[in-house]
C-alpha cells in the first residue's frame, strides 16, 4: 500500500521519560507504516535543553512560527530535585512556558469522551473545553527570598525617568515575594481567540477572574474581554444564539458542577492549568484530553496535557512492561497532522488523522484499555494491555 504523502513538515518536539518512549512507539506503530512522515526534529529532553542552554526550546518555537504547525511531547520542568538528578547548569524554565510566550497563544483543552466511561460529575453530558491564557502570570514571574527585616516595593521606571512606587510589605523577618506581569496586547489576543473559538464550535463562553480581590490585575482582564466583546463580537454571538458570560472564578467552579457541559471556559494561565486537570480527571484520566496552543496569527502547537509519567519510566528502565495511556499523545499527533493537511490541502492526510482518532476511541470502546482506565471502564469483556499492545490494536483498526 502506497504511503500517504506530506508536502510541508511538522515541527517535532521530542520530550522526556516515559512519554519519550511512547512518542517513538507511536511513530513506529501508528504513523510511519501508513504515511511518509515529514518533520523537523527538535530534542527538548531535559539533558539536551541543558546542553544548549535552552536554545533548542527557543529555536523550536521560532520554527513553529515559520512552518505553522508543531507537535510536542511532554517535557520535564525541573525543580531542585531534578537539578541534582540531572546535574543541570541551572533550574531551566518550563519549555511550555517559553514556547507559549514566543507564540503568545491560547491553549484549548477538551476531554476525550468514550462510551463506557462515565464522568464523575454525573450531570456532565458534553465535553467542557478549557481555554487557557498561555502568557505571563506565575509562568513568567520573578521571585525573591527575603532574608530578614526589610521593606519590599514595586517600582516601575518609564523611559523618561518617571517612576511609580508602591509598597508591597514591611517584613519583620524572613519571607518571600513574587512579581507577575501581563500585557494588554496578550490579554486582547487571548480574548479574541476565545471569542472566535466559541463562534467556531457554537458554544457559550464563560470567563472568570478574581477581580473583587485583584482590583487592578484581574480587573484588567475583565475590562479588556468586555470591551472586545462589545465592540467586535456581540452581534456575531447573538446571530449564533450563544452567550458570553463573566463571573468570579469561584462562582464558575460552583456553576460548572451543575452544568451539563458543552461550554468553553476561559481561564487565566494558572487557573487553566489547574482546571483542565480537574476536568480531565473527572472525565476519566489526564491522558484523555486534547491540547492545542493557537497563536493570534494562526500557528498551532499540539501537545499532551499531562506530564512525563516518571513512575512508569523507572519501571521501563528496569525492563518492565508498562500500561501507560497514549491517547493524549496520539491525539496530539493526529491534531497536528490534520491541521497540516488542512493548510496544505491534503485530503488523504486529513482523513488519516480522523481515522487515528476514531481507531483509538474504537479500541477503548471495544474494551482494550490501559491500566489507568481499568477501574473506570464499564465493559463486560475489558482487557488491560500494555502500551505497545494498545498501539498495535489501534494500528490494526487503521489497516
Amino acid at each position: 500500500m502506497a504511503k500517504i504523502k506530506m508536502t510541508t513538515p511538522l515541527v517535532e518536539m521530542d520530550g522526556d521519560e516515559m512519554t519519550r518512549i511512547i512518542w517513538q512507539q507511536i511513530k513506529d506503530i501508528v504513523l510511519t507504516p501508513f504515511i511518509d512522515l515529514k518533520t523537523e526534529y527538535y530534542d527538548l529532553s531535559l539533558v539536551h535543553r541543558d546542553e544548549t542552554n535552552d536554545k533548542v526550546t527557543i529555536d523550536s518555537a521560532i520554527r513553529t512560527q515559520e512552518l505553522g504547525v508543531a507537535v510536542k511531547c511532554a517535557t520535564i520542568t525541573p525543580n531542585a530535585q531534578r537539578v541534582e538528578e540531572y546535574s543541570l547548569k541551572e533550574m531551566w524554565k518550563s519549555p511550555n512556558g517559553t514556547i507559549r510566550a514566543i507564540l503568545d497563544g491560547t491553549v484549548f483543552r477538551t476531554p476525550i469522551l468514550v462510551k463506557g466511561i462515565t464522568p464523575f460529575v454525573s450531570v456532565w453530558k458534553k465535553p467542557i473545553t478549557i481555554a487557557r491564557h498561555a502568557y505571563g502570570d506565575v509562568y513568567r514571574d520573578s521571585e525573591m527570598k527575603i532574608t530578614g527585616k526589610a521593606t519590599a516595593e514595586l517600582v516601575v521606571t518609564y523611559p523618561n525617568g518617571q517612576t511609580q512606587i508602591q509598597k508591597i510589605h514591611d517584613f519583620d523577618g524572613a519571607g518571600i515575594i513574587l512579581g507577575m506581569h501581563n500585557t494588554d496586547e496578550s490579554i486582547s489576543n487571548f480574548a479574541r481567540a476565545c471569542f472566535r473559538y466559541a463562534l467556531d464550535i457554537k458554544q457559550d463562553l464563560w470567563f472568570a477572574t478574581k477581580d473583587t480581590i485583584s482590583k487592578v490585575y484581574d480587573h484588567r482582564f475583565k475590562d479588556i474581554f468586555q470591551d472586545i466583546f462589545d465592540q467586535e463580537f456581540k452581534d456575531a454571538f447573538e446571530d449564533k444564539g450563544i452567550e458570553y458570560f463573566y463571573t468570579l472564578i469561584d462562582d464558575v467552579v460552583a456553576r460548572i458542577m451543575r452544568s451539563e457541559g458543552g461550554i468553553l471556559w476561559a481561564c487565566k494561565n494558572y487557573d487553566g492549568d489547574v482546571m483542565s486537570d480537574m476536568v480531565a480527571s473527572a472525565c476519566g484520566s489526564l491522558a484523555m484530553m486534547t491540547s492545542v496552543l493557537v497563536s493570534p496569527d494562526g500557528k498551532y502547537e499540539y501537545e499532551a496535557a499531562h506530564g512525563t509519567v516518571t513512575r512508569h519510566y523507572y519501571k521501563y528502565l528496569k525492563g518492565e512492561k508498562t500500561s501507560t495511556n497514549p491517547m493524549a499523545t496520539l491525539f496530539a499527533w493526529s491534531g497536528a497532522l490534520r491541521k497540516r493537511a488542512q493548510l496544505d490541502g491534503l485530503s488523504d492526510l486529513e482523513s488519516f488523522a480522523d481515522r487515528i482518532d476514531q481507531a483509538s476511541i474504537d479500541t477503548i470502546e471495544a474494551g482494550i484499555i490501559t491500566g489507568d482506565l481499568n477501574c473506570l471502564m464499564d465493559h463486560p469483556d475489558k482487557k488491560v494491555v500494555n502500551t505497545q499492545e494498545f498501539l498495535e490494536a489501534v494500528a490494526e483498526r487503521l489497516k
